[in-house]
């Protein structure tokens, strides 16, 4: 057996064990009535801002809770307490991506029963998280103004397995000369038919209407 195809097989096992896990979350979700939606980008698209907005937002109304993982450090999670929710930091360690069972051990004691929306922070990294189901009932891929229209094309897998896109820092599109009309073509053109926000954690634009989504009873979707 050559090397390559030991890989693979290792690989297709872990992904499997991966879904069981991620199965067994989903269902833990859905008996405690909370929304869990992961978030996932390249570093620096706003991510964390964008977060603890919403979180800082919805908690004025709902009970709201956030896992972050990062390869070193608690200062996402740090940022993100400052909303007055939860927080749990998963330290990763080497391994560019959160996994499901990553996620299984961090909510160890907590009551889920107590919270209706539950958000996940992926490592900021936009191939490996694409492959790794973390139980959630939906996943926004967020990309900025500043990291160019071509994300999605770039980047298809990531999209591919997202729910909704969010492009982040429009405060910044002018300055940066950022071409609207082309990043949406190229996010609809990987995946037809998806949601597309666009948003500023920093001035607050298009906040509101992505949390009347959010908490609409129907499911955010990519169509």
């Amino acid at each position: 057996m050559n090397t390559q195809t030991r890989l693979v097989e290792v690989r297709q096992k872990v992904l499997k064990q991966n879904d069981v896990v991620a199965r067994a979350l989903r269902q833990r979700f859905n008996d405690a009535g909370v929304r869990v939606i992961s978030l996932v980008s390249s570093p620096g698209s706003g991510k964390t801002m964008f977060l603890e907005r919403v979180l800082t937002l919805l908690a004025k109304r709902h009970r709201v809770a956030a896992l972050v993982g990062d390869l070193a450090t608690d200062n996402d999670a740090q940022r993100l307490a400052r909303s007055g929710a939860p927080v749990r930091q998963i330290v990763t360690g080497t391994v560019c991506h959160l996994e499901a069972q990553m996620v299984q051990d961090a909510l160890e004691g907590w009551d889920l029963d107590s919270l209706d929306y539950l958000f996940i922070e992926n490592v900021g990294n936009l191939v490996c998280p694409a492959s790794y189901d973390l139980g959630e009932a939906h996943r926004l891929v967020l990309f900025s103004v500043t990291e160019g229209e071509d994300k999605p094309l770039k980047y298809p897998t990531i999209f591919n397995t997202a729910d909704v896109a969010v492009i982040t820092k429009m405060d910044l599109a002018a300055a940066v000369g950022f071409d609207r009309a082309a990043a949406h073509a190229n996010i609809l053109a990987v995946r037809p038919g998806m949601q597309i926000f666009e948003l500023s954690a920093k001035t607050g634009e298009g906040l509101e209407e992505w949390l009347q989504t959010i908490e609409s009873p129907q499911p955010v979707s990519a169509g």
